[in-house]
C-alpha cells in the first residue's frame, strides 16, 4: 500500500500551513513555547536548546535534524515528559506536559524489548497493564502482528530476532496503545541501509493509515527528505531552530530524483555548517585539556 500523493510544491519556510494526512488546516497538537533546557555540569553548565518554539499540526511527520549535540533528542525527551525544560512549557493537546502519558508512545534505537518475552507477549504488555480483556488483547495483537509482518514470529524471542525485525516490535508495542502521537528517537540509525528503507516504508503506510502525529530525530539528512511534512534543522548547542522547512515533494518521494537531491544539497549545507561548529567546539576542548 503506497502512501497517498501531497501535490508538488516548493519547499517553503517556517510558519507556512502543512498538510499531513489529514486535512490542511488541522488543529495544533503538539505546541512547543519558549522552551530552554540547561544541564548542570561539573564547573558549569550546558545550555542544550534555547528559545525553542515550535507548532506541529495533528497527522503532521515532522522530523528533527542536526548534528551530534544540537538537542534533537533532549527536545523529543521534554515533549514525552522524561526530561522537564528549565524555561517555557510544552502542550499536546492543549494540556501541559509535565510527566510522560498514553497519549504519547516513544520508539527508541535500543529497542528497548522485554528479552524474556516472546513477540506477542512484548506487543500484549501495554495492553495488559492498561487491565483489557484477554480477547480485546489477543485481537488486537492479532492486528498488529499482521500489519507489521510479524505473524510468524509470534512466539520468537528478541534474541531470534534481526534488528530490522526488533523495530517492527518496538513499534507494534507503541501502536498496541494507540497513542495519537508517535516519538521516535533515531529509530532506524542501526539498522543496514536496505532494511532502514523497508522500515520507512513501512512506517509511512501505517501513518498514512492511522493519521497519528510523528515526531522523528535523525541525523540523515535523505531520511528527513524521505519521510517528512516538515523538516525542523537545529543548531549546535545551544540548540535553536535554524530553519523550519515544509516539503512537498510527490508521495511515495524518488530520492534519485531533481528536487530530492536540490532539496538535499541545500539541507547539507545547513547541517554542515552546524557540524563544523561541532568539530570547532570538540577540537578546543581537545587542545585545551
Amino acid at each position: 500500500m503506497s502512501v497517498q500523493p501531497h501535490p508538488i510544491a516548493a519547499v517553503t519556510e517556517r510558519a507556512m500551513p502543512v498538510s499531513g494526512p489529514v486535512a490542511s488546516g488541522a488543529p495544533s497538537h503538539i505546541v512547543v513555547t519558549g522552551v530552554d533546557k540547561v544541564f548542570a555540569v561539573p564547573g558549569g553548565e550546558v545550555v542544550a536548546l534555547k528559545d525553542i518554539d515550535l507548532t506541529i499540526n495533528r497527522g503532521e511527520f515532522v522530523c528533527l535534524l542536526g548534528p551530534s549535540g544540537c538537542g534533537k533528542s533532549t527536545l523529543l525527551n521534554a515533549i514525552a515528559g522524561f526530561s522537564h525544560p528549565t524555561r517555557g512549557g510544552i502542550t499536546v493537546e492543549g494540556r501541559a506536559v509535565a510527566e510522560p502519558g498514553p497519549d504519547r508512545g516513544m520508539v527508541f534505537q535500543e529497542y528497548a524489548l522485554f528479552p524474556w518475552m516472546t513477540v506477542a507477549q512484548n506487543i500484549a504488555f501495554g495492553l495488559e497493564i492498561k487491565g483489557m480483556a484477554r480477547a480485546a488483547i489477543e485481537k488486537r495483537v492479532a492486528e498488529l502482528l499482521d500489519m507489521l509482518k510479524l505473524a510468524e514470529f509470534r512466539d520468537r524471542f528478541p534474541k531470534d530476532l534481526s534488528g530490522g525485525m526488533r523495530q517492527r516490535v518496538a513499534i507494534a508495542r507503541v501502536l498496541a496503545l494507540d497513542s495519537p502521537v508517535m516519538l521516535m528517537d533515531e529509530p532506524f540509525g542501526a539498522l543496514d541501509a536496505l532494511t532502514r528503507r523497508s522500515l520507512q516504508d513501512e512506517l509511512l503506510r501505517i501513518w498514512a493509515a492511522t493519521g497519528k502525529t510523528i515526531v522523528f530525530v535523525t541525523h540523515s539528512i535523505e531520511e528527513s527528505i524521505y519521510l517528512a511534512d516538515r523538516i525542523v534543522v537545529l543548531t549546535y548547542r545551544p540548540g535553536t531552530i535554524k530553519r523550519d522547512l515544509r516539503v512537498e515533494l510527490p508521495r511515495p518521494r524518488d530520492s534519485a530524483s531533481a528536487a530530492f537531491n536540490a532539496l538535499k544539497r541545500d539541507l547539507s549545507a545547513l547541517v554542515t555548517a552546524e557540524q563544523h561548529r561541532f568539530e570547532q567546539v570538540e577540537m578546543k576542548g581537545l587542545t585545551t585539556d
